[in-house]
């Protein structure tokens, strides 16, 4: 039981061609369903769900599912779950996928796309390895997830009725196949409007209450206290970061060096393992920013003022080492000549949402380098891998 790794390349390679950033993925959902269909996929066995329907934020399509019956002795064996996530962060776009040996590399100064095009390629792999070689496997559902990268939103709407109620699942989105993994962090998002008062700068800035000053003086109690980047308080630990930095709908914060900015919107995360400190973590960047807007005031003795939100994004995960799912994939790994490693992922994954939807899933990487960045490359070699972990995963009686 092998697999045509050149076709695996060749699918791999076509899907990093197509661009399709987060809350764009049209242009690739039709591209997956024509290589499925080239694979021996039946049109009718592939469908869009309307997960997009329900994600709060403007996305072209719902998640790709596709129906794979059982086949052989294994027909009516309980259905599982293979699944990974069709967008790439905004950088990939304009990638230009270029074999170099044993990597795929970028022509252009773009993230290529590698997260999460080899996932996609993975799957399709798998699909059509399955009916070129008329292998015996369970009933199986492929599910290819819209808006990952930007809140996991596409995992998180799916109806598990739409996936024929998978026992367990397996998701691709990372670097090495043989890499268990069996947890990640959750994360708050949080946001904060500063609100200050203008002034002209030149000519009376005591009238002015300077949002900039509130964002830099709580930026600056955060890291001080210890709640900025690496968190460790104890034996707890987490991360958070500040992300974008905006004034009013999207436009910089502040018209003009010369008035005394009267707004601020930023956005940030929290994060951990342990639910209890990612929100503690959340609730120091709150108290910094209520702190800080209180002592910012002007000649009149008014002080600014903030209005600060937090949403869970996705809530942390581990799972048991004696489970079935766990259990398979170490045995799938063993199988195919490598050593598993079983770990906890540090970042989100679509395995967070399938988790709290009862779905046990186990993340395997597919070769992903560099991800997020113009220096992303594909390890070909992790991709075959997991392209025949995944065909391993599929037969296992």
């Amino acid at each position: 039981m092998s697999v045509d790794t050149q076709a695996a390349t060749d699918r791999l390679m076509r899907f990093l061609a197509v661009e399709g950033v987060t809350g764009k993925e049209a242009a690739i959902g039709r591209e997956i369903a024509a290589a499925l269909n080239d694979g021996g996929v039946p049109t009718d066995a592939i469908r869009l769900d309307d997960a997009n329907s329900r994600i709060p934020v403007p996305t072209e399509t719902g998640n790709l599912i596709v129906d794979l019956p059982g086949r052989g002795a294994m027909h009516n064996q309980p259905r599982i779950m293979f699944m990974t996530h069709m967008d790439t962060v905004p950088l990939c776009a304009g990638a230009k996928p270029k074999l170099a040996g044993r990597k795929i590399v970028n022509e252009a100064k773009t993230a290529l796309g590698g997260d999460n095009r080899a996932g996609c390629g993975v799957l399709v792999t798998l699909a059509a390895e399955l009916a070129k070689q008329g292998l015996d496997h369970p009933p199986i559902t492929l599910l290819f997830c819209v808006r990952e990268e930007s809140g996991l939103w596409g995992a998180r709407h799916v109806k598990t009725s739409d996936l024929g109620s998978p026992v367990m699942a397996f998701n691709y989105d990372g670097s090495s196949a043989s890499n268990v993994t069996i947890g990640a962090v959750g994360a708050d998002r949080w946001q904060v409007e500063i609100f200050g008062r203008a002034s002209h700068a030149g000519v009376a800035p005591e009238r002015g209450i300077s949002s900039t000053m509130i964002l830099a003086l709580a930026l600056a109690d955060v890291k001080a206290g210890g709640w900025f980047g690496k968190v460790v308080k104890g034996k707890r630990t987490g991360t958070s970061n500040v992300g974008p930095v905006t004034g009013g709908e999207g436009r910089p914060a502040g018209d003009a060096t010369n008035v005394v900015t009267d707004y601020v919107h930023v956005r940030g995360e929290s994060r951990s393992h342990d639910s209890k400190f990612f929100k503690e973590i959340t609730r120091a960047y709150k108290a910094a920013f209520e702190k800080a807007a209180k002592r910012v005031k002007n000649s009149d003795g008014k002080s600014g003022r903030v209005r600060f939100k937090a949403e869970t994004d996705y809530y942390p995960f581990r799972m048991k080492e004696n489970l079935p799912v766990v259990k398979r994939a170490v045995a799938a790994v063993s199988a195919v000549d490598a050593v598993p490693r079983v770990r906890a992922a540090n970042g989100g994954l679509d395995a967070n949402w399938m988790v709290r939807h009862g779905i046990p899933t186990v993340t395997f990487g597919a070769g992903q380098n560099e991800a997020h960045t113009i220096d992303e490359w594909i390890n070909l070699d992790e991709y075959d891998l997991a392209c025949a972990l995944a065909l391993r995963l599929a037969t296992t009686r």
